[in-house]
């Protein structure tokens, strides 16, 4: 064995050591707080990423128009996230007042299921009512998620909550994988499943989807407890008090210089992440890709994304988190730039090998990081803000995407125009002195 080899098993030997310490750390909280990133992950890939916007163009909306669809889905895109923006960080405060993070998560988690199921009655050409149960799906989707990011500094300490955070993703990625796989299945091959055609199979595809969300949300329903179930108080008593610790909020942030560069550096750069996402299936139909190879690419974006999630969280322990989501920016704006160049199937199975190496650990060690930042007891609230910053910049993302496709009539220079997003994400991180926020948080909080 030479020196490279040796080396490379070696890290490959601690990784699992760390992670098999981890699971040995409360299990069971760890384990279906997890669960609940394996159980909405599948919207995000089947119909977020995958079939939403395929069906959208050739089958709800005018498919002669390819850049007409593109406005469309941007917008979309663009309306959730104003709603989910504005609510945030109130619903955040509601939560932390009354002790109500996981009522929150389980009203959203299964507005957004029902929701996704719905799509199944909407038939061809209407695509109105598929925006409107797309963006109430989504409102359900992005608002859960408020709650459960909020929940990680309940479930983990200092020491493994990057392991954690990853964990959650690594499992996002493996389960929203595994069931896109088999919706992809009966999409390509629906006779198997005695489904009549494609499109029957996609419109079951979103059914499925909402029944797993549904049934993989109830263990962290049944076995992850929120710290501070003591102090719960009725609705309208925590929608009064979370008013006043909202304000009072306000005032605090404007003195916590690392939360709020650590926020604008997310703005930018999670904004180009979550454009990409959303978009590159639009992108590549866009360029004309086969529908099958566009699948194909999502599919190898999910089964690198769940272990590189995991050993993501391990090489923060190592590097730290910032350093990692530094890393991963770099990666990014590599992808995006790449992505103005391509012209054939290959290169888009390049670049989603690419994004499945950095895009679930970008995600986990931003939540990581500012979990180590903010005040555990307003975990929500300020977790609500978080949430406010990303979905304000999804709100960028998307419609600059599709407004310059339009003007320009050219989806690659939609596409490149998204790399302004990361250079102004790295410059803004850059500013953020961690220690300094760990030691505001101790002095001021506690």
């Amino acid at each position: 064995m030479d020196r490279g080899t040796g080396l490379f098993s070696s890290l490959v030997g601690k990784f699992f050591l760390s992670f098999i310490d981890l699971m040995k750390v409360n299990k069971r909280s760890i384990w279906s707080w997890a669960l609940y990133d394996w159980a909405n992950s599948a919207y995000a890939t089947t119909v977020m990423a995958g079939f939403f916007p395929l069906f959208f163009k050739e089958y709800w909306s005018d498919p002669n128009n390819p850049n007409q669809s593109t406005f469309y889905l941007g917008m979309a895109n663009s309306l959730y996230a104003i709603v989910v923006a504005a609510l945030a960080p109130f619903l955040g405060a509601i939560a932390d007042q009354g002790s109500k993070k996981k009522k929150f998560l389980i009203f959203f988690a299964f507005l957004g299921s029902i929701m996704t199921g719905g799509l199944w009655i909407v038939n061809q050409g209407h695509w109105q009512m598929a925006v409107l149960f797309y963006i109430l799906a989504t409102i359900g989707f992005a608002s859960a998620n408020i709650f459960y990011d909020s929940l990680l500094p309940d479930i983990a300490i200092e020491k493994n909550v990057d392991s954690v955070s990853s964990l959650g993703y690594g499992l996002g990625y493996l389960g929203g994988g595994l069931l896109f796989l088999l919706n992809v299945i009966m999409y390509l091959k629906p006779h198997l499943f005695g489904i009549p055609d494609g499109a029957t199979a996609i419109r079951l595809s979103f059914v499925s989807v909402a029944i797993w969300w549904f049934v993989f949300t109830f263990p962290l329903i049944l076995f992850v407890s929120e710290s501070n179930d003591e102090k719960s108080v009725n609705l309208i008593k925590a929608i009064n008090m979370g008013w006043k610790q909202l304000i009072e909020t306000f005032k605090e942030i404007r003195n916590m210089r690392v939360v709020g560069l650590f926020l604008l550096a997310y703005f930018f750069y999670i904004d180009g992440v979550d454009t990409i996402v959303k978009m590159a299936v639009d992108y590549g139909m866009s360029l004309n890709f086969p529908n099958e190879s566009l699948i194909i690419a999502l599919l190898i974006v999910q089964f690198i994304a769940f272990p590189a999630a995991l050993i993501y969280g391990w090489l923060a322990e190592k590097i730290g988190a910032k350093a990692g989501i530094m890393i991963g920016i770099i990666g990014y704006s590599i992808i995006t730039f790449l992505g103005y160049f391509m012209t054939k199937v290959v290169h888009f199975y390049i670049l989603a090998i690419l994004i499945g190496l950095f895009q679930g650990g970008i995600q986990a060690l931003s939540r990581s990081l500012y979990t180590r930042i903010i005040p555990p007891s307003k975990s929500a609230e300020f977790f609500g803000f978080y949430n406010m910053f990303g979905k304000f910049a999804a709100i960028i993302g998307p419609a600059l995407m599709g407004t310059v496709t339009i003007i320009y009539g050219n989806a690659r220079v939609g596409i490149l125009s998204i790399l302004l997003l990361f250079i102004l994400g790295a410059y803004f991180l850059s500013k953020v002195d961690i220690e300094e926020g760990k030691r505001i948080v101790k002095e001021g909080f506690q």
